[in-house]
């Protein structure tokens, strides 16, 4: 094999080699393996041609580029603290916290330059705009009305840099020294002005159970009475049919028989030895005893 033959061999294999090494370089260039954390986005002569999803993705080598590798995970903005200013002239500082992630990875690019300081931003200017629309008292008990608000509200803001907020989350209010002081003050007054009024009902319905105590114990006293009445006017009655079945000699009869009960009971005290009686009475008595006889 002469020289000429050998260079001519040599040059041909170095072709070779060269185009195998530049087509391994065209393919490495043209294949791009996406994470799936990732998006890229893809520009050919500096204008945006197309955004490579997860995967293996195809592209053009020396004429694609990816210009930029945007990460698709939620992120957390670093808790920010504004100063707020409610509906009834309280100074606040709200402490609010705003998770989000990036969807549309080529509007994030080509149309804000520092994502996490424009949501920050737009984040206070809502904060405060509502804050302003509520007084103190709501802020503290409307706290997720509150949440959902802003966050609808960053949502709309932000739509047109392709971000979509998850999460808002208000973590801490924080009111000033003498503010504290003043509400301090103002919840003792209401917890003295609550035992006050539970003082004071209590004494109402002790009044009311003792009111109610009497009533029922009148009640009972003139249902008492009425029966006593009832009673004695049945023993009238009965003594009224008596005397007008059996005549006036009935009623003496019973007369006389009480006349006697009562004179045997005098004679049996024993505090009493000797019983003086009236004249008239022994005729009274000697009546009773001939009806006792009689009635024998």
């Amino acid at each position: 094999m002469t020289e000429d033959q050998i260079l001519s061999l040599l040059s041909s294999n170095l072709l070779y080699v060269l185009l195998a090494v530049l087509l391994i370089i065209v393919i490495l260039r043209a294949v791009k393996i996406v994470p799936q954390s990732e998006q890229f986005v893809v520009e050919r002569f500096g204008r945006l041609h197309a955004v490579l999803k997860p995967g293996i993705n195809m592209i053009v080598p020396f004429l694609d580029k990816v210009a930029h590798r945007i990460s698709i995970l939620e992120r957390q903005l670093p808790t920010a603290s504004q100063d707020a200013i409610t509906k009834d002239n309280v100074l606040v500082q709200v402490e609010t916290s705003v998770f989000y992630r990036i969807t549309e990875p080529e509007k994030t690019v080509y149309r804000i330059r520092d994502v996490d300081a424009a949501i920050a931003t737009t984040v206070a200017g809502i904060v405060r705009a509502e804050i302003g629309k509520m007084d103190l008292d709501e802020v503290q008990s409307n706290r997720n009305e509150l949440i959902a608000t802003i966050k609808e509200l960053v949502e709309d803001a932000v739509d047109n840099w392709g971000i979509e907020v998850t999460r808002a989350e208000i973590l801490d209010v924080n009111l000033d020294q003498a503010t504290r002081d003043a509400m301090l003050q103002q919840l003792n007054a209401e917890r003295a002005r609550r035992a006050q009024v539970t003082e004071a009902e209590g004494q109402k319905r002790s009044v009311e159970l003792n009111a109610d105590a009497e009533l029922y114990a009148a009640e009972q006293s003139a249902k008492a009475r009425r029966v006593q009445a009832d009673a004695e006017a049945y023993a009238t009655s009965v003594v009224a049919a008596a005397i007008a079945e059996n005549g006036l000699e009935a009623a003496q009869y019973q007369v006389a028989l009480k006349q006697v009960e009562a004179l045997n009971a005098m004679g049996n005290s024993p505090s009493s030895s000797t019983i003086v009686v009236p004249a008239n009475a022994l005729e009274a008595f000697g009546n009773a005893f001939n009806m006792l006889k009689g009635k024998t």
